[in-house]
C-alpha cells in the first residue's frame, strides 16, 4: 500500500487537512485542502428496462480536494473523488471543477438546500431571480431567529408600524423635554426660534405637540386634545360659555364617559416656596403656586356651575365637532417648578421639601406636579413601551 493511500485512509472525518506550501510560477503560494466523508450508503443512477432509476449502493469514503492560492484564497481546482469501499483505492470516476465553475457549483448547492417549494410542480428560474428569493428567505429566517422575543411580543401586543413611529417620536421629544429642563441656552434658543411670548408660552407649545405627556404622565389615562384646536382653550369664551378665564390645557379623556381635564402650566423655574421661612422650619408655598391652584380651582368651579352636564363643542364656524365631553367632576392639574429647588450643595433641604409635600397633599381636587416629576413619569412610560 502506497504512503499516499495510507495517508488518505488515516484521515479523520470532521477534520480539514491543509498541505504544505508549494511555490509555483510568479512566486505564487499554492496549497491543497482536503476533507473526507465516510458514508454508510450511496446512490447511483442505473438503467433497468429502458428506465433510469436511482439505486442504493454500498457506502464508502469520498474526498473533496481543493487547490487554492494562499494569499488571495482563490480556489483554482476542486475535485470530488470516490474510493472503493472494500479496498480503499480511488475509483476511476471523479469530477473536477475549475475557476469560476467552483463558485457556480457552491451557489447551486446552496440554492438547492434553501429553496422553498410551494407545490409539486417543476421550477425553472434564473440564477439572479433565485438569488433574490434565497437571500430574502434567509434574511427573514435570520431576523426571526435573532429576535424571537421581539416577534413574540409583537404578536401578543399587535404592535404596528404606527406604534414604532410613535415610540420613536416620543423618544426624541423626551430628549427635547430633558434639554429644556437642564440647558438654559437651549431653552432661550428654542424660545426665540418659536417666537414665544415667554417661558410659559414655550412650554405651552411643547405640550401642544406632546399631549401624550399629560395622558400617560399624570393619571395614566389616554388623553386627546379637542379636535383642530390648540391645547390652550378659552373655557369660558364665545365658543363655550361666558367670559375669558383660561385653562392652559382643556383636554378630552377617551372612555365611556369623557371628562374635562384642566391643566394650569407655569414654568420649570417658577418657585415652589417663598424665599424666606414663615416660621423656623416652616415655609409657605410661593405666590405663583398658590395663585395657580386658585386659578384652576376657580376655573373648575365656574365650569361646573355654568357648563351644561353634556357639552357638544362646535368649531369657529359653529359646526358640531362630533366630540362629547361629560362634565361631572373635571380633573385638574398644576404643572409648576422643579424639585431641584430643594437640593443644596450638601444634600436635600428636608424642611423645605416637607413644607412643600404637606401643602401639596392638603390641596383637594388639584394634583400639583413639578416639571422634573412629569419628565420622569414620561421617561418611565417611553422606556416601558420600548421594552
Amino acid at each position: 500500500m502506497s504512503d499516499e493511500l495510507t495517508y488518505h485512509l488515516n484521515k479523520v472525518p470532521g477534520k480539514t487537512y491543509m498541505s504544505r506550501r508549494i511555490v509555483v510560477h510568479d512566486d505564487k503560494k499554492l496549497r491543497h485542502a482536503s476533507k473526507v466523508l465516510d458514508l454508510d450508503e450511496g446512490f447511483i443512477y442505473a438503467k433497468e428496462k429502458d428506465e433510469i432509476v436511482i439505486r442504493k449502493t454500498e457506502g464508502g469514503r469520498k474526498e473533496i480536494i481543493a487547490k487554492f492560492f494562499e494569499d488571495s484564497r482563490g480556489v483554482s481546482v476542486v475535485t470530488l473523488q470516490s474510493f472503493n469501499p472494500s479496498k480503499g483505492i480511488p475509483q476511476k470516476t471523479y469530477f473536477s471543477f475549475v475557476g469560476s465553475e467552483i463558485g457556480q457549483v457552491i451557489e447551486f448547492f446552496h440554492n438547492v438546500f434553501n429553496y422553498q417549494f410551494e407545490d409539486g410542480g417543476n421550477v425553472n428560474i434564473t440564477d439572479a431571480e433565485l438569488r433574490k428569493i434565497i437571500l430574502s428567505q434567509t434574511q427573514a429566517k435570520s431576523l426571526v431567529k435573532d429576535n424571537q422575543d421581539l416577534f413574540v411580543e409583537a404578536l401578543l401586543t399587535e404592535v404596528t408600524s404606527k406604534d414604532v413611529v410613535a415610540l420613536g417620536y416620543r423618544k426624541k421629544q423626551l430628549d427635547v423635554f430633558s434639554r429644556l429642563l437642564e440647558d438654559p441656552e437651549y431653552f432661550d434658543h428654542v424660545m426665540e426660534h418659536k417666537n414665544c411670548r415667554g417661558k410659559e408660552d414655550l412650554w405651552q407649545k411643547y405640550f401642544d405637540k406632546n399631549k401624550w405627556v399629560f395622558g400617560y404622565g399624570l393619571n395614566y389615562v389616554f388623553v386627546t386634545g379637542f379636535e383642530d384646536r390648540k391645547l390652550e382653550q378659552i373655557v369660558q369664551g364665545s365658543d363655550l360659555i361666558n367670559k375669558g378665564k383660561r385653562a392652559d390645557a382643556l383636554m378630552m379623556t377617551k372612555g365611556v364617559i369623557s371628562s374635562l381635564c384642566f391643566i394650569e402650566i407655569k414654568t420649570h423655574e417658577t418657585a415652589l416656596l417663598e424665599s424666606s421661612s414663615y416660621r423656623p422650619g416652616c415655609w409657605s408655598p410661593s405666590r405663583e403656586l398658590v395663585g395657580a391652584v386658585a386659578q384652576v380651582h376657580g376655573t373648575v368651579a365656574s365650569a361646573s356651575r355654568n357648563l351644561y352636564d353634556q357639552i357638544r363643542p362646535v368649531s369657529a364656524d359653529g359646526n358640531p365637532t362630533g366630540e362629547e365631553v361629560f362634565n361631572y367632576k373635571p380633573k385638574a392639574f398644576v404643572v409648576i417648578g422643579n424639585l431641584q429647588e430643594f437640593v443644596t450643595e450638601h444634600g436635600v433641604n428636608k424642611e423645605k421639601l416637607r413644607s412643600f409635600e404637606l401643602y401639596r397633599s392638603s390641596v383637594n381636587d388639584v394634583e400639583i406636579i413639578t416639571f422634573d416629576e412629569l419628565y420622569e413619569r414620561s421617561r418611565f412610560i417611553v422606556h416601558a413601551e420600548n421594552s
